[in-house]
């Protein structure tokens, strides 16, 4: 592995290609005047974070048009901007209500905190920039809260249940007939790749981008290509070490289809492994470890997070490693373990010495 962040990242690329097109397509169905805010946002944006507001702004949108009168006399993209000036306080929160259940193309959605905050945070960002450019007189979002959210306790596997998972992968036990037939073909990659995930923490979506030149074996170094869109190298203890290089010598005797050809993690079709790939894999090893917790890849990172932080007691450590530009997502994730470490201390100050005999 060169020493090298600025690398071509060909498979970032492709999917960043592929965000812009399927931005296009949405687009298409926007009012004409959104172009204008996603060209004004693009140079603090990546492409997948406009692609996921351009599809809850299309979501608003949709539902002005099935419940306003005056919307519903024109095309959505046939709308002007000055229909931002004419939405009241009272009209978002009947559409923050709306999003909680609704239905689309005969399929029921829902929308818990995080769908609804997502959605609100898309739509406060759109009428921000028009404010600020002067193109409205209103910034009508940010007098309606934004929905609260409840912490939800940290999901994760207990250090019993990560040995009966990775031993499980091993073994291939409680698999059914039809999981066995493949798994003498994927067993080296699986133990590797959740290993590696395990190990490490870095996102099902990192894991997926490794190719093999990324993997540096003389100081337990891949390079990854960050959330934020920057690469960066995390370090790997030699559990994961020995997972990686023993599928390595598998991996050296695939064909991989064209175009997948420095790909690390390969799929039965010789393809790069896919993210929704990694999350089935996980639940369907996971599942005959635990049924009362659903365990998915980013449970995983909460695993490799927590035992960090319990070993350390260090929460810019576990930001560092785990990504976080802030260092308060890590803390607000942990902080359960906060408080036993208070406890900890607790236990550690003595005052007088207990008398002799008691």
């Amino acid at each position: 592995m060169q020493n090298n962040y600025g690398k071509d990242d060909k498979y970032y690329t492709e999917q960043d290609k592929l965000n812009v097109i399927r931005m296009r397509e949405v687009l298409d169905t926007l009012p004409r005047f959104c172009r204008q805010y996603f060209r004004g946002i693009e140079p603090t944006t990546s492409a997948r974070t406009r692609l996921g507001y351009a599809y809850d702004l299309r979501t608003f949108f949709e539902y002005l048009h099935n419940v306003n009168p005056i919307v519903r006399k024109l095309e959505i993209k046939d709308l002007t901007i000055d229909i931002l000036d004419k939405i009241e306080k009272e009209d978002i929160e009947e559409y923050l209500e709306y999003l909680s259940l609704y239905a689309k193309e005969d399929k029921e959605i829902t929308n818990a905190e995080q769908g609804k905050k997502r959605k609100m945070s898309a739509l406060r960002s759109m009428y921000t920039y028009f404010y600020k450019s002067e193109l409205i007189n209103n910034n009508t979002p940010e007098l309606v809260n934004m929905p609260k959210l409840h912490e939800n306790e940290i999901i994760r596997l207990e250090p019993n249940e990560v040995a009966m998972l990775l031993d499980q992968v091993e073994a291939g036990e409680k698999l059914t007939k039809s999981q066995l037939k493949y798994h003498e073909k994927t067993k080296l990659r699986d133990v590797a790749l959740l290993t590696l995930l395990l190990g490490t923490g870095i996102r099902v979506s990192e894991c997926v981008g490794i190719d093999i030149d990324d993997l540096d074996f003389d100081s337990n170094g891949v390079r990854i290509h960050r959330k934020g869109g920057y690469n960066t190298v995390v370090y790997f203890p030699e559990e994961v070490r020995d997972a990686l290089l023993q599928y390595l010598d598998q991996r050296k005797m695939m064909i991989p289809v064209e175009g997948n050809e420095n790909a690390f993690f390969l799929s039965l079709q010789n393809k790069r492994i896919t993210v929704r790939a990694v999350e089935n894999l996980v639940k369907k090893y996971a599942r005959n470890v635990t049924t009362l917790k659903k365990i998915t890849p980013h449970k995983l990172r909460s695993t490799f997070g927590t035992n960090l932080y319990k070993e350390s007691g260090d929460i810019y450590l576990v930001a560092d490693v785990l990504g976080h530009k802030d260092v308060n997502t890590t803390r607000k994730h942990y902080a359960a373990q906060d408080d036993e470490n208070r406890r900890r201390a607790a236990r550690m100050v003595t005052l007088r010495e207990k008398p002799k005999g008691n």
